[in-house]
């Protein structure tokens, strides 16, 4: 039988050898080979080696022949023989042309298994190249496409009180989250613990519904907010008072969109009798383009979604305090101009 002469290391072999068991990038199996020579210049044996790093005892005598053979050089794989399979670019257009084309009827969309058998090449080698050039066939997003003519316009003229307001003037995002259900459940929620999610019972009782109307100072992220029964050209109106309170002599401009209650009687008799505020709409099917929006799918996400509400006030009441919450820690969208001419225009065949 025979006997290896004990591991014993170089300050540099130990130190390269414990920097790649520290490392966070390095490959496992080559951790646990650097493992196994620091244990074995520790004086482990080879049988408690094995076990502390989860190998066969023949296997840790493999790899310490290896690094008295070659040193550390030895605990890396050798190159293996032959040439990688090339795939042409050829073929590689090809693929990437099916993709960006619907699959034979009755399907909808491309796997990277259905793909690879059409073309004969591996799944791996599918999934490696829609990486590479940003292809997702299992994703599905929506759209509305505008049908403003004055959509150009009206798109730069909002994004221009974003990037560059006019001076001593305040920019508000105003507009309403309509019907928002009180949603209680009927057994209590179970709590989050390891392994598992917090769960909520699929069973749910509705106790009535409101709306929250919401201003979004631009310059400063704050928010101000009235829940409503409602959502009318009145309460529009009493809301946009609230609004403005507070700026004084300052000109006002308000974004909103096209919802007819914006655009009622009452409230164009109301900023007929304010002149310094002034109302912009966004382009149809383009409620996009006002920041509140974006905070709205924060209180979605944070207040909601996942909340239990007993009652319209207690609903009302978590509403407002998640505005109070914001407001300490308030911030500004960070918003980025670009060309309004670039948008999605359908072609009516």
């Amino acid at each position: 039988m025979t006997t290896f002469p004990p591991v014993t290391l170089s300050l540099a072999e130990r130190r390269m050898l414990e920097a790649l068991v520290r490392s966070g990038t390095t490959e496992a199996r080559l951790v646990r080979r650097a493992r196994v020579i620091l244990l074995l210049a520790a004086g482990a044996s080879v049988r408690t080696t094995g076990k502390q790093v989860s190998l066969a005892p023949r296997m840790v005598q493999h790899w310490k022949r290896a690094f008295l053979a070659r040193r550390v050089e030895g605990l890396y794989d050798a190159s293996r023989p032959g040439r990688p399979k090339q795939i042409s670019l050829s073929k590689e257009a090809r693929i990437l042309a099916d993709t960006q084309r619907r699959p034979p009827a009755p399907l909808t969309q491309w796997s990277s298994r259905r793909m690879a058998r059409r073309h004969g090449v591996s799944q791996s080698f599918v999934i490696r190249l829609w990486n590479r050039h940003g292809l997702q066939p299992h994703r599905l997003d929506s759209y509305v496409a505008s049908p403003d003519p004055e959509f150009e316009a009206k798109a730069a003229a909002i994004l221009g009180l974003y990037v560059n307001p006019p001076a001593h003037a305040v920019v508000l995002c105003i507009d309403e989250k309509s019907h928002i259900q009180a949603l209680d459940r009927t057994q209590p929620a179970l709590p989050l613990s390891p392994g598992r999610p917090e769960r909520h019972s699929i069973e749910y009782v509705r106790r009535g519904t409101l709306s929250l109307y919401a201003a979004l100072e631009v310059s400063s992220g704050r928010v101000r907010g009235q829940c409503v029964p409602r959502h009318t050209a009145a309460e529009f109106v009493h809301f946009l008072e609230q609004a403005i309170r507070g700026y004084r002599r300052k000109e006002i401009h308000i974004i909103l969109d096209n919802l007819s209650a914006h655009k009622a009687p009452e409230v164009r008799a109301w900023v007929a009798k304010h002149p310094r505020v002034h109302l912009h709409y966004t382009p149809t099917y383009s409620s996009w383009l006002n920041q509140v929006e974006l905070w709205f799918g924060k209180l979605e996400r944070d207040c909601i979604e996942r909340g239990i509400f007993t009652s319209t006030q207690d609903l009302k009441r978590k509403l407002l305090a998640y505005i109070d919450r914001h407001n300490t820690e308030a911030k500004p969208f960070l918003w980025t101009y670009n060309n309004p001419k670039r948008r999605i225009r359908v072609t009516h065949q």
